[in-house]
């Protein structure tokens, strides 16, 4: 196999942990005779520092021409103070949008030696913890308009725009779906159908969805 992978060190201890992160690829591709070809490019806070944004172009395109991309951290009190589309996190939402990422896969362990360390109930703890959560990425307040700042009747106010399409929702519950036939076969959706619309059109479609999945139990 060969493949090229595109390396976002980006801010922070980032740079740190994708130097160890190269050094495991490279041993799996010794070990399993895999060719790991890799193109560095800047985003967040060493962009902007760089470039003056947080994701120049040449980093979408290096992203976009690579088969895949190691992100490591963005993101720092450096650039506290910059205005709101210019921090480091504006590169990290741009390159989701750009690449389409709209699914995390976020896996959480509770291995029995760090179940003191669990915030759990000591007999939940005691249980153990093992589950996939999946987050969408690409929709919702993140990246709906209108935003912004302004003043109304002499006050500072804030908004933001809370959105979803029901491709956006479908494709995210597929994913879900799909990933709990690997596992357990139960899926958890969570949201907020009593008080808001985008949440009441998530249930809707999330159960749509559940229709092609009945060997999977599904609860709200």
């Amino acid at each position: 196999m060969n493949k090229t992978i595109c390396l976002l060190p980006g801010d922070g201890i980032g740079p740190e942990i994708l130097a160890q992160g190269v050094k495991v690829l490279e041993a799996v591709a010794q070990k399993y005779n895999h060719q790991f070809s890799f193109v560095t490019a800047q985003i967040g806070g060493a962009a902007i520092d760089a470039t003056g944004g947080p994701l120049p172009d040449a980093t979408v395109r290096a992203c976009q021409e690579a088969d895949a991309v190691f992100l490591a951290a963005v993101g720092g009190p450096k650039w506290d103070g910059l205005a709101p589309e210019k921090r480091p996190e504006k590169g990290l939402l741009g390159i989701r949008k750009a690449l389409g990422l709209f699914a995390n896969l976020r896996p959480a362990l509770l291995l029995p030696e760090l179940a003191g360390a669990c915030l759990l109930r000591s007999d939940i703890a005691a249980k153990g913890l093992d589950l996939v959560v999946v987050r969408e990425l690409t929709g919702d307040v993140y990246f709906g308009e209108p935003r912004g700042l302004e003043t109304r009747d002499g006050l500072r106010t804030g908004f933001n725009t809370m959105i979803y399409t029901e491709e956006e929702i479908r494709r995210i519950a597929w994913v879900g779906f799909e990933t709990a036939r690997k596992r357990r076969r139960k899926v958890c959706s969570v949201e907020k159908s009593n008080v808001l619309e985008t949440s009441r059109l998530w249930r809707e479609v999330v159960m749509e969805v559940h229709r092609d999945y009945a060997d999977v139990e599904l609860t709200h």
